[in-house]
């Protein structure tokens, strides 16, 4: 049995030259599509590498001559293979199918990157090919870092619900997440239509019952014992009710004589406690009193000790209407971590201060989609107690959306 390899430009060279060196009787094996070695040979175009074979006995005489002149004629030919069984050009065939296959697995694996269709399985080709596929990877990367940055597309690919978000002041997640809904809704309303409607359900306000024991906590700064007189004015001169005062801040300097002046000018019973004995004591003066309001001190979200020690006054106050207050002027990642971190006082309600420091609205939608608890005030500017509204889910998506404003 002969066996040979041959590289040729084409299948009717190949034909040729295996008649003329195998004789009519030689049979083909095998043919694939392979390139040159090396870098150059990525660019070139690709040659047929055929194996063919005959038995000795029909192609004898032909082949000792053939060998000589074979040799002479192309370098890059392989030299004759003798085997003597059947089962030995079985070996061939099944070794020649592997690589055929091996091949075609890395065909595959390259089109999806280059789109580069029968890539043989050269050692210098798949590293080349191993770095296109770096780069473009790389590339892509880069582009995803740079919509992340942002939360949101680049400034000239932003659609216009997109920029009117961005530019109040919305929080890039929740940008994302609304942009989604309104991809998913296929009704026929227009964007700015369904954007409406998914504000508004994004949006939770109550009412709540301004009854028995009261509670604002919150950091510092975000004006707690303001937003405390003004409810105490609403109440006791607008409703004509009977309100209480207490306050726990013993540490802000001012703040007793602050809370105590607004107690004095609507003549309101007033309390300062400074430990839990107080509290009681307070608390259990102020029995007659339809409201009490109670302020408290502010604390870091961060310092978890401090925070304990906040709840043990708020558990002893013994009510459920908590209220947490919180500035509109306050940075979203700040905002996050002290709505997390005032958790565990268990507030049921939110208390939005300064919007006559800001002029956009969105860190409302931030604030009510962070704490995922319905919003009962808003604070508004310094006068008691006109400065402290209610508004409804339809007013604030007017704000949130520029299309209004609040004073």
């Amino acid at each position: 049995m002969i066996i040979k390899r041959y590289i040729v430009n084409t299948m009717n060279e190949a034909m040729t030259r295996i008649r003329y060196e195998l004789g009519r009787d030689a049979v083909i094996i095998s043919q694939r599509k392979i390139r040159k070695p090396g870098i150059k040979g990525f660019f070139s175009a690709k040659s047929i590498e055929v194996t063919a074979a005959v038995e000795n006995e029909v192609n004898e005489k032909k082949q000792s001559t053939v060998n000589d002149d074979s040799n002479s004629r192309n370098s890059n030919e392989l030299n004759n293979i003798e085997l003597n069984s059947i089962e030995a050009i079985k070996k061939v065939v099944q070794q020649e199918n592997e690589n055929i296959n091996h091949s075609r697995v890395v065909q595959k694996q390259n089109n999806s990157v280059h789109k580069v269709s029968n890539q043989s399985d050269n050692s210098s080709e798949n590293l080349m090919s191993e770095m296109m596929k770096m780069k473009t990877m790389i590339s892509e990367l880069s582009q995803e870092r740079e919509l992340s940055q942002v939360g949101t597309p680049i400034e000239n690919q932003k659609s216009d619900i997109e920029k009117i978000l961005f530019d109040n002041d919305v929080d890039s997640e929740n940008i994302e997440n609304i942009i989604r809904k309104i991809k998913n809704d296929k009704t026929e309303k227009t964007d700015l239509e369904k954007l409406k409607i998914i504000l508004k359900e994004m949006i939770h306000v109550t009412k709540p019952k301004l009854e028995g024991r009261i509670v604002l906590v919150g950091p510092t700064g975000v004006g707690k014992t303001t937003t405390i007189a003004k409810l105490a004015g609403k109440l006791a001169l607008a409703e004509g009710k009977k309100v209480g005062l207490i306050t726990v801040d013993t540490y802000r300097i001012g703040a007793v004589e602050q809370l105590k002046a607004y107690a004095d000018i609507m003549n309101l019973p007033f309390k300062v406690v400074y430990n839990m004995n107080d509290m009681d004591k307070a608390i259990e003066s102020m029995s007659e009193c339809e409201v009490v309001l109670i302020d408290t001190t502010g604390r870091s979200s961060k310092n978890k000790m401090q925070i304990a020690e906040l709840r043990t006054f708020v558990e002893k106050a013994d009510t459920k209407n908590i209220h947490l207050v919180l500035s509109s002027t306050t940075k979203n990642r700040d905002m996050k971590y002290i709505i997390e971190g005032y958790r565990i006082l268990n507030y049921s309600s939110i208390i939005v201060t300064k919007l006559d420091e800001t002029s956009t609205y969105g860190s409302i939608l931030n604030i009510l989609e962070t704490a995922k608890i319905p919003l009962s005030f808003v604070s508004i500017g310094q006068n008691v107690p006109d400065d402290i509204k209610e508004l409804s889910a339809d007013s604030i998506v007017s704000l949130i959306l520029g299309e209004d404003t609040i004073c």
